[in-house]
């Protein structure tokens, strides 16, 4: 049954709070009138951080992380080393690699993997900036830290492919992530031992 609201401005913000992913009606609707009952000055400082985030976040010009200057603090930090790049899928998968406090190389960030199904193909994510950024003769290792899905293996591949010509070393990530887990929801020990005991990515 479709339910009614006693306000047209209730409901319009219902609507756009549901429009948020895990987010249905009902707790829309438990948001909304959580944020009716506070001071006018945390729902506009909530809507101001919301309305600049938008505005002013911006991507890194060298990894395509967020970041709120044109290249991301990790790109910037002297103390990384710059000769070894980390693939990942997205940001999340980047907060949790640094969670882990293994990882002391640059990242690329993909912005998604290939996923025919989904109409992903190699030209709707960052495949083309990581071979130029590899072609540079800069890096020494990539290191391919994808879900262990059928999408992400396919991603792998195709990687694989594109940078076999170059002389850069290539590995994975070992599989002490379960096949078929998301990278972001694996746990900070078993992710930071993944990275550790990387294996040499063959193309298999």
């Amino acid at each position: 049954m479709q339910q009614t609201y006693p306000s047209q401005l209730l409901e319009k913000a219902v609507d756009e709070f549901a429009k948020l992913p895990g987010v249905g009606r009902k707790t829309a609707l438990r948001l909304v009138l959580h944020l009716l009952r506070q001071e006018d000055e945390t729902v506009e400082a909530l809507a101001g951080a919301i309305s600049k985030m938008k505005r002013e976040v911006k991507h890194c010009k060298v990894c395509h992380n967020i970041s709120d200057t044109d290249t991301c603090p990790i790109c910037a930090d002297p103390r990384r080393d710059a000769s070894v790049i980390c693939v990942v899928e997205n940001i999340q998968d980047v907060m949790a690699i640094e969670n882990t406090q293994q990882f002391k190389g640059l990242y690329h960030v993909l912005g998604g993997i290939i996923s025919p199904m989904d109409g992903i193909g190699p030209s709707d994510i960052e495949i083309d900036s990581l071979v130029e950024r590899v072609s540079r003769g800069d890096i020494s290792e990539v290191i391919l830290a994808l879900s262990p899905t059928m999408e992400g293996d396919t991603t792998n591949f195709y990687i694989f492919r594109k940078l076999a010509h170059l002389n850069v070393k290539l590995s994975v990530i070992a599989r002490g992530v379960s096949v078929g887990d998301e990278l972001e929801y694996a746990d900070e020990v078993t992710l930071g031992r993944s990275i550790i005991n990387r294996t040499p990515f063959d193309g298999k």
